[in-house]
């Protein structure tokens, strides 16, 4: 069954075509590596699915429902999206979380116990929570930014290259825990070859799965 459902789509942005007629859909649990070179579009087309940007054409459904003004606010209670600008706040990383999850969607589902586990995960001290958040790697707040997504209780993610500034072992680490999860349905932009290489034969693969790797179009001048 589709979940996210992607019809003709079309972007202009000074008179040129970034995205034409394009279609894709992904059903429930599906992992898709969105590959291609940079400025085609990769990352608009993550914007026009939460519905930060507006295309020129086509449409947009998340479970049958279309994306749009009226809908925008609920979709993105459904949608975790970590995007490649990993400056999201000031003050203290535990100021910072607490803040996120004051907000009305994310209100009282912050479980400071799977915090301190997804820290150790990622292999970050628990005493980065005292620390400022600008002032740490831009490596630390990728992983911050990624465990305040998974924090937030959410199946569908948009992964934005957000492994870039991570190690071998931190980008396999990462690879594995969101493709390796078959209730997840994950689309992430990456140039790293840890996602292309993804093994989908693993026993997860099995259960009828999709994993795919998708060439982005190239827009039209």
């Amino acid at each position: 069954m589709e979940m996210l459902h992607i019809k003709n789509l079309s972007v202009q942005y000074d008179g040129k075509d970034i995205l034409s007629d394009f279609d894709l859909c992904v059903a429930k649990g599906d992992k898709l590596v969105i590959k291609g070179r940079s400025g085609i579009g990769k990352s608009t087309l993550f914007r026009l699915i939460m519905g930060f940007s507006i295309p020129d054409s086509g449409t947009i459904s998340l479970n049958g429902v279309p994306v749009n003004r009226d809908t925008v606010w609920d979709i993105r209670k459904k949608v975790a999206y970590v995007s490649q600008d990993t400056d999201i706040g000031e003050g203290t990383v535990s100021g910072l979380i607490d803040e996120i999850f004051s907000f009305r969607a994310n209100r009282d589902i912050l479980d400071k116990e799977r915090l301190y586990e997804m820290l150790s995960l990622f292999s970050l001290p628990p005493d980065i929570l005292n620390k400022e958040y600008i002032k740490l790697s831009g490596g630390e707040k990728q992983r911050i930014t990624l465990i305040i997504a998974l924090l937030s209780g959410k199946d569908i993610f948009l992964l934005d290259e957000v492994t870039a500034e991570l190690d071998r072992t931190l980008k396999q680490k990462v690879v594995d825990l969101f493709f390796g999860n078959p209730g997840w349905t994950v689309l992430a932009i990456s140039h790293d070859r840890e996602w292309e290489n993804f093994d989908s034969d693993s026993s997860w693969g099995k259960t009828g799965r999709s994993f795919r790797v998708i060439d982005f179009p190239e827009g039209t001048n």
